[in-house]
């Protein structure tokens, strides 16, 4: 046996699903702000995956310069752990002077990119909303001229101001996310720097 449908409505349902915008062509409805938004979102991703990596492979460097007894100048720590060793004086506060200038230089480099994934998240909804007011008027305009009569006459408009929102929407919550694990990565790389200076900084009065 086959499976047979029936539409009571003679055909007004079938032609409405055949008429159903694709993936494709609602982003088509979103127009030029639509694109400039997934452009944006698409770039913003990416730099969020690389920081990300990039993290994660600064990271196991300084995990393994912790196990080791020679410094490295390949990762943060061990640029610290070095400058720390050019000291050749007993004071201590001359070391922490030293220590503090080698993780200023550290800090921007690992929270390079943030502050531009944040502004992508930020300005994303942004655009939606201009999309939505540009959206808005289009089809205020159609409105004025040719009157509430035709309903196919405000469609582009009102698809645009929708479908902008969705995709500002679309971009921003992912990059937030983004945004939220390399700071996360960020912060923890830059508190064992912390850490490691500060125990430095403990065995040089010790030794006093």
């Amino acid at each position: 046996p086959v499976a047979a449908g029936i539409d009571p409505t003679r055909g007004v349902i079938l032609s409405m699903l055949i008429q159903a915008p694709d993936t494709v062509e609602r982003i088509k409805q979103g127009g030029f702000i639509g694109y400039i938004i997934l452009i944006m979102g698409a770039i913003g991703f990416c730099y969020a995956i690389f920081r990300l990596i990039s993290l994660s492979m600064t990271g196991k460097k300084m995990t393994a310069q912790l196990d080791s007894s020679v410094s490295s100048a390949d990762n943060p720590l061990g640029r610290v752990f070095l400058a720390a060793e050019q000291d050749k004086s007993e004071d201590t506060d001359n070391l922490e002077l030293i220590l503090d200038e080698a993780i200023t230089r550290e800090i921007p480099v690992l929270e390079n990119g943030l502050s531009m994934i944040k502004l992508l998240a930020a300005v994303a909804p942004l655009l939606g909303l201009l999309g939505t007011v540009t959206g808005m008027i289009a089809t205020f305009q159609s409105i004025s001229l040719f009157g509430t009569g035709d309903p196919k006459l405000m469609a582009s408009g009102i698809s645009q101001a929708l479908v902008t929102t969705m995709l500002g929407l679309y971009v921003a919550i992912p990059l937030l996310f983004l945004h939220s694990l390399v700071s996360s990565r960020s912060r923890v790389l830059v508190q064992i720097l912390d850490e490691q200076t500060a125990g430095l900084i403990s065995r040089r009065a010790e030794k006093k």
